[in-house]
């Protein structure tokens, strides 16, 4: 890291972090975690799927007590390894090990959207990347299959797909600044980007 980094963190305070609290539940891998708008909250996605129970696949938290809010958010016995909120709406996105994307709304009960599903692309039991476009009109999916696929947001169909990737492509994410340009990677071990 160069000196000028260096001192910038130093600004942050970041090399002087510490602990201030944690979050435990009896739960084997948390998978991804997702703070919701205002801060007061965040969801974690865990790998505590049985045969009989899906509870605590998505558990919500209070940030400031640390008490869990609620566990009975997500009732497939799917787990979710990415949780993307919506840029302006009180929604998020949980990727499922089911081959779809599910839509919940990020304001309590956090109920999900039974009527829009996103489904068309394979995960296949790799922790597949989403993410909505900077406007919200577009939802972004990688594939096992090496494809990215766009979904409208709105209709939840897919609106165009890339074939990109010789292996799985686990992520894709759109350019913070060029809302054009999209970058995805794969365990092909390649970055592409589209225009």
């Amino acid at each position: 890291m160069s000196e000028g980094a260096q001192k910038q963190w130093l600004l942050y305070g970041i090399f002087e972090l510490q602990i201030i609290n944690v979050y435990k539940d009896a739960v084997q891998q948390t998978l991804d975690i997702m703070f919701l708008p205002g801060g007061k909250e965040f969801l974690t996605s865990t790998d505590a799927v049985s045969q009989d129970s899906a509870d605590r696949t998505i558990i919500a938290w209070d940030f400031h007590t640390a008490a869990k809010i609620s566990n009975q958010i997500f009732h497939e016995r799917y787990t979710c390894p990415t949780l993307t909120p919506h840029p302006k709406e009180p929604v998020f996105v949980a990727q499922t090990n089911g081959n779809y994307m599910a839509l919940f709304s990020s304001l309590r009960p956090y109920r999900i959207n039974k009527k829009k599903r996103y489904e068309g692309h394979k995960v296949e039991g790799f922790a597949v990347g989403c993410e909505f476009s900077p406007d919200g009109m577009l939802l972004v999916s990688g594939s096992s299959e090496g494809k990215v696929f766009f979904y409208n947001y709105c209709t939840a169909r897919i609106i165009c797909t890339l074939s990109g990737h010789s292996q799985a492509c686990v992520s894709a994410t759109f350019h913070p600044i060029l809302p054009s340009l999209l970058a995805s990677c794969g365990w092909d071990g390649e970055v592409k980007i589209w225009q």
